[in-house]
């Protein structure tokens, strides 16, 4: 058996080693790898801190959020792909990721994996920074730029925040207070911070490939097209998105044009119009992609 730490979303707490402890069937292999996952939500913020005793990577992909996340990195051996930007993790290694930046953990060998990560809108702050300046720290970042933070400080952050509380109230105010206290440090770094990152870069062609990508995402794109466009042949295009995205080609444009729909869905356009405006060639095929990726019609967001 494996024991896991959890919370509900309703009420967050530890379950310990006592009447509350939760037993898990060991036949379960893919939740008894998981040896910690703790989770808390609290409104607008979304934490988790995970504990895989020998993760081999198999079952992680590229994802994709329409929120920002601040990862931070503790224990293992893994690269993390941003946007083709590969990022070297070692313990205190934080990312932040913005809205709609493809994302995805590497490891570069089987064992102990263990990361924080909390995700919240873009708007949190909106009452205290209406002109969103702390938040440029992900609007104004390029696509795979300036994603990496040496912030081992930040540790006992993440740990209050994952911390044991008696008070509801007062979990959801410290979970406020710590994000704030990391945006804003971070916003600091971001201002100050060079050019120069010490990451691992692909080709110019790499980047001008998903740059171009991400400026017609929404017009008819296909393997095709990008191979008469940048010269290359259709396996080395499916191999370059393999390597830089971990998706192929199709998965990378069909994710980029679900998180855009998704937010015209939210200001009220209608679901027909959101598929034709997002590049969808057909009603049917952007309802069956949509409800894999959100497990709900996209009619429920109107």
């Amino acid at each position: 058996m494996c024991l896991t730490y959890v919370s509900t979303k309703e009420n967050a707490f530890k379950l310990h080693n006592n009447s509350n402890t939760l037993q898990i069937d060991a036949s379960d292999d893919s939740i008894c790898n998981m040896n910690t996952f703790y989770e808390y939500e609290a409104n607008d913020i979304y934490t988790r801190h995970v504990r895989e005793e020998k993760a081999d990577g198999s079952g992680y992909k590229m994802h994709i959020h329409d929120r920002c996340e601040i990862y931070y990195f503790i224990e293992g051996e893994a690269d993390y792909l941003v946007e083709g930007s590969i990022y070297h993790m070692k313990r205190g290694s934080l990312l932040v990721m913005r809205p709609g930046e493809v994302h995805m953990a590497k490891l570069l060998k089987t064992g102990i994996y263990e990361r924080y990560a909390i995700n919240f809108p873009i708007s949190i702050f909106d009452d205290i920074d209406p002109e969103r300046r702390l938040m440029s720290l992900y609007s104004d970042h390029a696509l795979g730029k300036q994603n990496l933070y040496e912030k081992p400080e930040f540790e006992s952050l993440f740990e209050k925040i994952c911390g044991e509380y008696t008070d509801e109230y007062e979990r959801k105010i410290s979970a406020y207070g710590i994000l704030l206290e990391m945006i804003s440090r971070l916003y600091e770094d971001f201002k100050d911070r060079s050019e120069g990152e010490k990451i691992i870069r692909y080709s110019s062609v790499s980047e001008k490939i998903l740059r171009y990508v991400n400026r017609h995402i929404c017009d008819d794109l296909s393997i095709s097209i990008l191979s008469k466009e940048f010269y290359l042949s259709r396996s080395q295009i499916g191999r370059l998105f393999k390597r830089l995205t971990g998706a192929s080609p199709w998965e990378y444009i069909t994710a980029k044009r679900l998180i855009l729909a998704k937010e015209m869905l939210r200001k009220g356009i209608s679901a027909k119009e959101t598929a034709e405006k997002c590049g969808f060639g057909d009603y049917s095929s952007f309802y069956r992609a949509y409800f894999k990726m959100y497990r709900e019609s996209p009619k429920n967001r109107v």
